[in-house]
């Protein structure tokens, strides 16, 4: 596929911002951790790999319950005809997990609102373990020590490499929108109280300012982007 965003297209992109994406991505996933847990907690999304893998820790025992969190958002709204966590549902019943340890939370429509509907839904849990792509840990770990205090929470995601792993669904175009809004995110969002502050490391904003440079500014805090929700 060939199609533009700011200043580059996918058969033009260069081994610098390639690199420079990288930074982003394994800096952002480098603060997963995988312990027991009172639940797991899937914030649904356009990549059913995370939910495969829900369902590999669930086999596992790391957890008794499943809770499946999100309705739609920019990429999913034109993929299917009912919320994310009824799509997640339907694969982690096909991966063999009871359907009475799934719980399903269909309202969210973005990070903030995964966290705080699940706490309701877990109101006496002590430990839980959330589950996302990649290059949101950090931003899902930040808002949930925001949103949720007091609950010992664990993030973690798939193994998924950049850029040969993107989901085809955003492609690389797409994720490395994604991930420079959520550095965006992470420096604004905190002022506002839906994060905890976190400072970003010079390489990192290298990093971020370079692609947005590049014109990677369709999914930035504020800016109907199509590629992702807030």
């Amino acid at each position: 596929m060939v199609g533009t965003f700011g200043k580059c297209t996918v058969d033009r992109m260069t081994t610098k911002t390639i690199k420079n994406a990288s930074v982003l991505w394994d800096y952002m996933s480098s603060f997963g951790e995988v312990a027991c847990s009172e639940a797991l907690v899937v914030c649904c999304s356009y990549d059913l790999r995370v939910c495969d893998y829900a369902c590999e820790l669930i086999g596992l025992n790391l957890a008794d319950k499943l809770v499946l969190t999100g309705n739609t958002g920019n990429w999913t709204r034109h993929m299917w005809d009912r919320p994310e966590a009824h799509v997640f549902y339907e694969r982690a019943t096909q991966n063999g997990v009871p359907e009475d340890r799934i719980l399903v939370e269909s309202r969210a429509t973005n990070l903030g609102e995964n966290v705080r509907f699940s706490r309701k839904l877990l109101e006496t849990a002590k430990t839980v373990m959330f589950l996302t792509k990649p290059a949101t840990v950090l931003r899902l770990k930040l808002t949930i020590e925001a949103q949720w205090p007091g609950v010992v929470a664990y993030v973690s995601c798939p193994t998924i490499k950049f850029p040969e792993g993107v989901s085809n669904t955003v492609g690389v175009i797409g994720a490395i929108n994604e991930m420079v809004g959520d550095v965006h995110r992470i420096r604004r969002y905190s002022e506002l109280g839906y994060q905890s502050p976190h400072e970003l490391p010079a390489h990192v904003m290298e990093a971020w300012t370079y692609l947005v440079g590049q014109g990677f500014t369709h999914h930035l805090a504020g800016v109907d982007s199509g590629g992702g929700r807030s």
